[in-house]
């Protein structure tokens, strides 16, 4: 017998076939492929540094995720049931399938980082643990909202295959408007999500801000399980076998809520997903039925001609306000591209003068690498400042476009823009030539200095009958050697001092070119998608209403017995509609991963 969702969704398909749109049929199609999956993908999501490859090696007690300060996820990691330990990469060259490449599995976090011929699409581990046998398979991706927009790109394209997702944040800190943000991003797609507060071993307040956080989910209007745990504990507990220990780390509930909530309740799961899924598609298909029953009412013809007019009426405003959107996105991507190119010449200016003052007073031969280190960092900063501020922007552009369309709906703007990775880094800044001022060269400019005042004084003691060379003459000789030594070591000082403030502007003029070149390009990269996801969405509109308009010019051409006959096969449409979605809506009426009925 098949499950209540899939009949749901086979006539959801149905439906939309006999409605004449392919487009939500395929879109179904490859959903109900997901959902037959035996495998249950549960992705650990968060931003960076938040402890979810931990939280993974903790899970499954071994360490199949590479962690630590200078290590970072760069994709996603399946760790899935295996009867003996392995690891792959998965890579995709050019237009070839993807290749799956075996690796030794204490190499795979360091074969992640390698340089590799192709595109490295995943990384794949299979390790005997009872926690994955029932199909389980763990997901770590990289972090949300890094410097480095192509992990974030990829952890939302395999969120749109995740079953459920267990969201991090450590216990250090409330959970912030970033992350109760993406929560709301996160069960629009996939509404199985459960909270995981990892750290709390590190954390004195930890168990404040477990209630301060589901204070927040409360008025954020999130429906999740918040499970505070620690991924320290629980593997030295694993280790000593310290059963008190591993009931402290939090684990257990963790563990048990997984079996429960998604292992052993995977319908559910697929009931919710497939109810937010089918319950669109029966809004869209609606429509035009209920505006095909409006225009068969008890006015007749007359009423049928004016649906008509307001049809057409919508269709034409829909195209005056499309050359409006693209209007309104050309301009605004236009300003952001010269702002933000603005925004970085200030900063790398700044940056230059502040290196100037410095080498106004200071020797480059003493502090060069101290120099070299606070300049990196400071343009590192300028770099990542510049593209936090070009996506918030982007961002504020497509709610702007989203404006210009003539309806309202919740999928006007895109689920995401990033851009590929912009934040490569430039070459290495050349050291200046640093003249040394040896023993032998302050001896040689001594002596050469010291000759005019010989000769000088020698002379003129010379005239009171003292030989050339006497104390006096020997005197200002010394002094004035030593004024020479004095004048070109402040000479050399200058030279090195001009040499690298030209080394320094030399290297912030190839980082501003670099860059400038290439938030350029990603501005390009955000204006190009969004302007295809509108004119998708604005397709699919003009569709909808050309639909409508047919309709209308049919009845327009019925006569009155055609309008009632026609009317009635609608009303039983539209009620067949209505019981169809009755049953989408009933099935996403399950109780919120995580929380009891």
């Amino acid at each position: 017998m098949s499950a209540p969702w899939l009949d749901v969704l086979d006539d959801t398909i149905r439906s939309c076939a006999a409605h004449n749109r392919p487009d939500l049929a395929e879109r179904l199609r490859e959903k109900r492929a997901r959902q037959l999956d035996p495998k249950l993908r549960v992705l650990v999501l968060g931003e960076p540094k938040q402890g979810k490859s931990q939280l993974v090696n903790a899970m499954v007690n071994a360490p199949v995720c590479a962690v630590g300060d200078d290590v970072t996820t760069t994709v996603p990691t399946f760790v899935q049931h295996a009867e003996t330990p392995n690891a792959a990469l998965v890579r995709t060259i050019a237009n070839t399938p993807t290749e799956r490449i075996p690796v030794p599995l204490d190499q795979l976090a360091s074969q992640v980082g390698a340089a590799h011929t192709g595109e490295l699409v995943r990384a794949e581990v299979g390790i005997p643990r009872a926690l994955l046998t029932s199909g389980l398979v763990l997901i770590d991706t990289p972090g949300v909202g890094d410097l480095r927009p192509a992990h974030t790109a990829s952890t939302f394209a395999a969120l749109l295959q995740a079953d459920a997702v267990l969201m991090v944040s450590d216990a250090t800190a409330e959970l912030t408007a970033s992350e109760l943000e993406l929560l709301k991003q996160v069960m629009t797609s996939c509404p199985n999500v459960i909270v995981v507060l990892t750290k709390i071993d590190i954390a004195a307040q930890w168990r404040r801000v477990v209630e301060r956080n589901r204070a927040h989910l409360a008025r954020a209007g999130v429906t999740a399980k918040l499970i505070p745990v620690s991924a320290a504990l629980r593997l030295r507990a694993a280790k000593t076998g310290d059963k008190a220990l591993n009931a402290e780390s939090g684990f257990p509930e963790l563990l048990a809520c997984v079996q429960r909530d998604i292992v052993a309740a995977a319908d559910e799961l697929a009931r919710r997903t497939v109810a937010v899924t089918a319950a669109s598609a029966i809004k869209q298909l609606v429509t035009p039925v209920r505006e095909e029953l409006q225009s068969h009412g008890s006015q007749g013809a007359h009423a049928t001609i004016a649906n008509l007019n307001e049809a057409q009426r919508r269709i034409d405003e829909l195209r005056r306000r499309s050359a409006r959107w693209q209007t309104v996105l050309a301009d605004e991507m236009a300003d952001l591209v010269s702002d933000i190119e603005y925004d970085l010449r200030d900063r790398t200016r700044r940056i230059l003068r502040e290196a100037d003052k410095t080498f106004e007073t200071a020797d480059p031969a003493l502090g060069w690498e101290e120099f070299e280190t606070w300049l990196e960092d400071n343009l590192t900063e300028a770099a990542a400042t510049n593209f936090a501020w070009l996506l918030d922007r982007s961002a504020w552009v497509a709610e702007k476009v989203a404006r210009s369309f003539p309806v309202h709906r919740d999928d006007l703007l895109p689920e995401s823009v990033f851009p590929a990775d912009v934040l490569a880094r430039v070459s290495k800044m050349d050291k200046p030539v640093i003249e040394k001022f040896g023993v032998s060269q302050k001896l040689f400019t001594g002596l050469r200095g010291s000759y005019g005042g010989v000769l000088m004084f020698g002379l003129v003691t010379s005239l009171a009958g003292m030989p050339l060379i006497n104390v006096i003459s020997l005197g200002a000789g010394a002094l004035f050697g030593g004024k020479s030594i004095m004048d070109e070591s402040d000479q050399r000082l200058k030279r090195r001092q001009g040499a690298a403030r030209a080394a320094a502007q030399r290297h912030v003029d190839d980082f501003f070119i670099k860059f400038s070149k290439d938030f350029r390009d990603a501005a390009r990269h955000i204006q190009r998608s969004l302007r295809n996801h509108f004119s998708t969405l604005a397709d699919e509109l003009q569709e909808t209403l050309l639909e409508s308009a047919r309709s209308a010019r049919r009845a327009v051409q019925d006569d009155n017995t055609e309008r009632e006959r026609r009317a009635r096969e609608a009303k039983l449409e539209l009620d067949r509609l209505v019981q169809l979605y009755q049953r989408v809506q009933a099935l996403g009426r399950t109780p919120p991963l995580g929380i009891s009925a």
